[in-house]
């Protein structure tokens, strides 16, 4: 019969850690199913580095059950002051391809790191998307021709809107009634009434009806 580890004879002097770990459990087959099946969520039982992974949910980098601590885990076995969180670190797996990591230390009532949560993304389906995006957002330029559809100063009218909601801690559309009004005037001083389909382009910012905006501006 094979001799029990000593960390997990110690794990028993402390069965709330066995319950810490079980909640942990859960919290990481959760993660896994809701970000299938781009995302692993492994987790690591600190207390027993030989034998670290304890659970694997949506397995992408191959490994299993029972196999020992990564580097990271043993950094914080052996340093109770190394970081709790790592966020956004990159990865890769065996096979070669990118993986964007995140990795969140456990510690128990003593200060002491007993387990690890996971979370490795696999960027191959995202790099390979921003790569149709970007080709689908080229733009050849011919003969340095250049058009807007927009009208001359939409885009400082706009920005001007934003900039009266902003003061008001809100958004365009949720400008109230009195507060259209008091625009209006701020506009009008401001000479943006001016501005070519100023009407359209302000009932088009604020989501509503360009009568609206003509009552407003009385």
């Amino acid at each position: 019969m094979s001799k029990k580890s000593p960390t997990r004879k110690a794990a028993k002097k402390y069965p709330e850690r066995n319950d810490l770990l079980a909640q942990i459990r859960h919290i990481a087959q959760g993660l896994g199913e809701t970000f299938a099946p781009f995302c692993e969520v492994v987790v690591h039982d600190l207390t027993d580095p030989k034998h670290a992974i304890l659970a694997i949910y949506n397995n992408l980098s191959g490994r299993q059950v029972g196999q020992p601590a990564t580097e990271l885990g043993l950094a914080r076995i052996a340093d109770p002051d190394y970081p709790q969180i790592i966020a956004n670190y990159a990865n890769t797996f065996a096979d070669g391809r990118r993986a964007k990591s995140t990795s969140v230390g456990i510690k128990d009532e003593t200060g002491t790191y007993v387990a690890a949560l996971c979370l490795n993304i696999d960027l191959t389906l995202f790099q390979t998307m921003q790569a149709v995006v970007g080709q689908f957002t080229s733009i050849q330029a011919q003969n340095g021709l250049h058009e807007s559809l927009n009208p001359t100063g939409a885009d400082a009218l706009r920005a001007r809107i934003d900039e009266f909601s902003a003061r008001r801690s809100t958004t365009p559309r949720s400008l109230k009634a009195e507060e259209r009004k008091i625009l209006m005037r701020e506009l009008k001083d401001a000479g943006f009434l001016q501005v070519r389909h100023a009407s359209e382009v302000i009932a088009a910012h604020l989501g509503v009806s360009r009568a609206t905006v003509y009552t407003s501006a009385k």
